[in-house]
């Protein structure tokens, strides 16, 4: 549960980062995002499905992956979907200095038009939140559906999400290799079961709107 939901403390680790949104007294809302992308084994897939449930996500994007699909890159916001920084080199935090970590996250910056930032494998250095904080929106997670995980099946990541997901919610899939063997069955399930409960489905807004 630690990984799926992360408790009070971890969220401590990252002042400011956006965990889960606000949200009234009976509304129901969640937040769709994608991590690792884009691919074109997987990326489009996913954005097919979107199109089917007329649902918009937020894409989380190694900049690497943006350099080599630009037209995948463009397919993704002509769609009508958000797209955030997710390092150049999917790098992890705790094994960079500051200096080269947030280097990295500037090198995606150049492919990557946005202001949101989410760190891969969810962790930060106290410097490193620092340094980004100030030009990026960081945006963390409250369901970790664990899609990634060659010791779960479908049945598995589909229970994640009915067991984690609240009002508000920003849930995490990945549009990656990994992912695949798992996303293609428990994503349109998960998508059916939100729904079914009757949640709604938002992407997660820039602080600027316009392009640089």
């Amino acid at each position: 549960m630690f990984i799926e939901r992360p408790p009070g403390i971890f969220r401590l680790t990252v002042p400011g980062g956006f965990f889960r949104g606000r949200a009234a007294r009976g509304e129901k809302f969640v937040y769709l995002t994608f991590d690792d992308g884009p691919i074109p084994e997987v990326t489009p897939w996913v954005l097919d499905v979107l199109d089917r449930y007329g649902i918009k996500a937020t894409f989380f994007m190694v900049g690497d992956n943006v350099r080599r699909n630009p037209d995948l890159y463009a397919e993704v916001l002509r769609r009508g979907h958000s797209v955030g920084n997710h390092t150049m080199h999917h790098v992890k935090g705790s094994t960079m200095t500051c200096r080269h970590y947030l280097r990295d996250v500037a090198e995606a910056a150049a492919h990557i038009d946005s202001d949101l930032f989410r760190p891969p494998h969810g962790w930060l250095r106290p410097r490193q939140t620092i340094g980004l904080r100030n030009h990026f929106r960081i945006v963390m997670f409250d369901l970790v559906t664990r899609d990634y995980s060659k010791k779960l099946n479908a049945d598995d990541v589909v229970r994640k999400v009915r067991n984690c997901a609240r009002p508000g919610s920003v849930i995490v899939f990945h549009d990656s290799l990994k992912s695949w063997p798992r996303l293609q069955e428990a994503l349109p399930r998960a998508l059916d079961w939100l729904i079914e409960q009757g949640y709604q489905f938002r992407i997660i807004e820039r602080w600027q709107k316009q392009s640089r």
